[in-house]
Formats: C-alpha cells, structure tokens, sequence
C-alpha cells in the first residue's frame, strides 16, 4: 500500500495471518479506517475472493495477469498475440516515462490519458473486432484470453481514470517470497494473539525494507525506547524513526 501525509507518499506493507480469503482480510482492516477518507484502490486479479464485501473499494485489475494470457499462447497465435503485446508495452513505456520524469499522480493521470488512451482505445477495438467479425474462435486459448480482457477492461483502464492507479500488481508479487515465509513461521503460532505479534513485526520489518531503513536498527531503537514509541508511535515510523531518536539523544546529552 502507498500512505501518503504531509505531502509526502510513502510504501507501507501490512501482514494478517488468518484462515480467510483475501477479500474478508481486507474487509477487517478497512473497518479500521476512517469513512471520511475516499475509497482506496484496491489493485488484485479478478477472483471474486478478493473483493472487499460492504466496503467500497475502487477495483482496478492486474495488467500484467492479462497480458500473461497472451505470453503464455504466443507461439499457438504468434501474430495476434505480438500486436497485443507491443500494444500493452507501449503502456508500460509511458508509464516508466512518467516515473523518470517524477511525475505528480494527476500529472501521471493527464499523461496516460494523452498517450496511453488512444492505444488502449484502439486495442479495445481490435479486441472486439477479433471477436465480432469472428476471426477467432470464441473457445479457443486466443478467444478466452481476449474474452477476460473485454469482460475487466473497465477494471484494466482504472490507471487513465483514478490519480495514482497502478498498472498491475506486481509490487505485491515480488514479495510473495516474503508472505511465504512468514506463512511458514505461522505454522508454529498456537494462539491468534501469538499470531498478531508476528504479523505486526513482519509488518514493520518489510515496511523498513521498502522505505530503505535496516530493519534491525529501527527495531532495536524502538525496544530501547517503548514509552516514547507508545506514547507518539506516530514519531516512530521507519522513515522518522531517526529524527526522533536524534532529539531524544540531544535532549539527554
């Protein structure tokens, strides 16, 4: 997740062991947010378990789960599946344009309106026409992998209608190998509070990672100083830790 304050954006990780779906996890934690705040978006793939139930969301789909369709039926469909693929490419080249130009999320937003728009545009005709004018069989692997992407594409476009919409989810996939791990020390938790612990220092170990800060460092600093973390947790983030621990130091001598 991306939390932003003060005008500065910041990359959070938050782990929840438990034996539910994805969606009644995230469930839980949206009833601790405020309801003053806009919705979030929630990037995922399209399984229906990973809808967030009564609380609003605004859903935006994996590109890169799409495109994978395509990669995997690329030599069965060579032509049609290399068009769609230099198309989404040409996506994913403005999108890393905007992140070398630091780009602002309504400046990335007017800058993939301007140039990924019509290139999604004209795919999306493409598509249907694929289908339409019957040039590929409906039930075919090039007929599915289609089909998926017109039944998401208000989902797959979330990124040129919603200020800092990502393209996919690959940020949460990279670190899987992270969520697997501490799954497998979840094995030897015998209490749900046992549990919550664990999550709560995974949490704050990877959310030190994202931020550049040793994960070491930051948890010593807090266990050296529990009452100040417990009083103002909110001066003791990974990425303010250091300023604080700076004043205290000067306060004491």
């Amino acid at each position: 997740a991306r939390l932003t304050a003060n005008g500065e954006t910041r990359g959070i990780a938050i782990f929840q062991t438990g034996v539910q779906h994805s969606g009644e996890c995230l469930t839980e934690l949206l009833k601790r947010r405020s309801v003053e705040l806009e919705a979030p978006i929630q990037m995922c793939d399209a399984l229906a378990a990973n809808t967030a139930g009564d609380f609003e969301t605004i859903v935006a789909h994996c590109m890169a789960h799409a495109r994978r369709r395509f990669v995997q039926i690329v030599h069965d469909f060579p032509e049609e599946c290399q068009h769609l693929l230099k198309e989404i490419r040409k996506i994913y080249l403005f999108d890393k344009e905007s992140k070398e130009q630091n780009l602002s999320p309504d400046q990335r937003l007017a800058y993939h309106q301007s140039r990924s728009g019509p290139v999604m545009e004209g795919l999306k005709t493409w598509l249907e026409e694929q289908i339409k004018d019957k040039k590929v069989e409906a039930n075919s692997g090039l007929g599915t992998a289609i089909q998926y992407m017109l039944n998401h594409w208000i989902e797959l476009t979330v990124f040129l209608r919603e200020p800092g919409a990502p393209l996919d989810n690959n940020l949460c996939e990279r670190t899987l190998k992270r969520a697997i791990l501490h799954r497998k020390n979840s094995l030897f938790y015998k209490t749900t509070n046992g549990a919550l612990v664990g999550d709560t220092f995974m949490s704050l170990i990877h959310t030190a990672e994202i931020n550049g800060i040793k994960p070491f460092d930051y948890l010593v600093a807090i266990l050296k100083h529990p009452a100040f973390a417990e009083e103002n947790p909110e001066e003791w983030m990974p990425w303010n830790y250091q300023k604080t621990l700076a004043e205290i130091e000067k306060i004491n001598g």
